[in-house]
């Protein structure tokens, strides 16, 4: 399945897409839905789709600001971009940051339904012209072991700036103000090794990977710490995601320090593999994202288990809030955007906009069993400013619909 996250500010043209598109007739699956980019960033980090549809003029974060973001974080992410307004622009703004289709509203089912199988396309071939050049380059395993030498304790004063230098010479481009280093351990290693360099190569040059004996290490460029921290922790989880649907098991990814020049390199790997020795300590059969800040804070399970505390207490007094956002809340514990979406889904067992929709949804069916509020008031009160969308959810995520609910629970039902 194709996952497709969808963000406009207008709730007729969500509305439309969600309801008209045959969704459930195709390989494509509706994963979520955002009124403007800020609030849309954090659940595309949860959801982990494969394409993005947005609309260009939203407030808060506009579209143009959501894609920029998006490259930067998450660029193997594939972009249709929708505007009701046919100017030139916008479109060149678009081209310029990888946006693969550019669509004026209103838009049908069936023009749609092309976009996303021209995109779907487009995305596939890459990927096998890249496994083709992959299989023909003779430079490959020169630049894995130039790559791999960078994390070596037997480096002298400028040696690394030196395969740096060579590198740039071969085509790939590692200067940056910041580097940070994800130590990736997994089960069977071939496999996996070869589904991440294949994720790093549709990042656009911001993450390199090289194999290593327990899996691949890879290397994360930023701008600055706030930048670096946040790439990292997002291909992280991409990490994650996809080494669990090809089957590996024994996933354990430390995120080690974030650091400058390419000499401290190898320092930010040996925190990274400093943690990651611990995490295959704790045996745990789910998948572990850890960075070097929970462990710097003490514990690494003790802090994370606090900061979800945290979260949840502010959840439960701002749920109700419809502008409420993941920033909101890793703002309240300290955190980055990133980092507090990866580590509060590994405490809780969900990912944040799984967590707050239970509580709202829960909250509702509270209010459909014990009053006689009418379903938009209900919406509203349960953190929804739009009761189309809650209908939506509430259906998909309990089987019926609010009205279907409270004649169940008026008539005696098992509803819960």
């Amino acid at each position: 399945m194709v996952k497709v996250f969808l963000v406009d500010d207008e709730i007729v043209i969500r509305e439309g897409i969600r309801a008209s598109f045959p969704w459930e007739d195709t390989d494509y699956v509706l994963v979520g839905e955002a009124p403007d980019g800020e609030m849309a960033l954090p659940m595309i980090r949860d959801t982990q789709p494969d394409i993005l549809i947005t609309d260009i003029r939203m407030p808060f974060m506009d579209g143009i600001a959501l894609c920029s973001a998006v490259r930067s974080q998450m660029p193997w992410i594939g972009i249709i971009m929708l505007s009701g307004y046919d100017e030139f622009e916008y479109a060149r703004k678009g081209i310029q940051l990888g946006v693969r289709e550019y669509m004026l509203k209103p838009v049908t089912s069936s023009e749609l339904k092309q976009a996303l199988d021209r995109v779907s396309e487009a995305m596939r071939e890459e990927k096998r012209n890249r496994a083709a050049h992959r299989a023909g380059s003779d430079q490959r395993f020169l630049q894995e072991k130039l790559l791999s030498s960078l994390y070596s304790e037997d480096q002298r004063e400028g040696d690394a700036r030196a395969v740096v230098e060579q590198l740039r010479g071969m085509g790939i481009n590692l200067a940056a103000p910041r580097y940070a280093v994800i130590d990736a351990a997994f089960e069977p290693i071939s496999s996996g090794h070869a589904e991440l360099v294949e994720l790093a190569e549709g990042s656009g040059g911001i993450v390199h990977v090289s194999p290593c004996r327990t899996g691949s290490r890879v290397l994360v460029l930023g701008d600055n710490d706030q930048d670096t921290e946040e790439r990292a922790y997002a291909f992280g989880a991409s990490v994650a995601t996809e080494l669990e649907r090809i089957g590996c098991g024994g996933i354990r990814i430390s995120i080690g320090e974030i650091v400058e020049g390419p000499e401290n390199i190898y320092r930010s790997l040996q925190s990274a593999r400093h943690i990651r020795h611990v995490l295959t300590d704790q045996a745990e059969s789910s998948p572990r994202i850890v960075g070097v800040r929970e462990f710097s804070e003490g514990s690494g399970e003790r802090a994370a288990a606090v900061m979800a505390a945290r979260a949840k207490m502010y959840l439960a007094e701002h749920y109700q809030n419809g502008n409420l956002m993941l920033q909101d809340v890793a703002a309240a514990v300290g955190m980055s955007n990133s980092r507090f979406s990866t580590v509060f889904a590994q405490e809780c067992g969900k990912t944040f906009t799984e967590y707050l929709t239970g509580l709202r949804l829960e909250k509702a069916r509270e209010l459909l069993r014990t009053t006689d509020k009418r379903s938009s008031q209900i919406a509203f009160e349960a953190g929804y400013n739009d009761s189309h969308y809650f209908s939506y959810l509430f259906k998909k995520n309990v089987g019926m619909t609010p009205g279907e609910y409270r004649a169940a629970s008026q008539d005696g039902g098992a509803v819960k």
